[in-house]
């Protein structure tokens, strides 16, 4: 599984605003800003994240690092 396809699934799966992946085939590293992270903590966004990825987690993904904004924090790191 390459990086454009992870992107692909996340946007498919969910809301995002923003979305960035790089990785080497099995482990990925991920920026994602999406308005479904607002009130929710950092456990609660990477189940989303998981959710909109189903079973490639298990399947294709080995390992995934994930940062993750509403968009008011994404323009404050930027």
């Amino acid at each position: 599984m390459d990086p454009k396809e992870v992107k692909r699934l996340i946007e498919k799966g969910m809301n995002a605003v923003h979305v960035d992946v790089k990785g080497d085939g099995a482990h990925f590293e991920a920026v994602i800003v999406s308005d479904e992270f607002d009130g929710k903590n950092p456990v609660q966004r990477h189940q989303i994240v998981y959710k909109a990825l189903g079973d490639h987690m298990r399947e294709n993904i080995h390992a995934l690092s994930m940062k993750t904004y509403t968009p008011e924090q994404w323009l404050k790191t930027s």
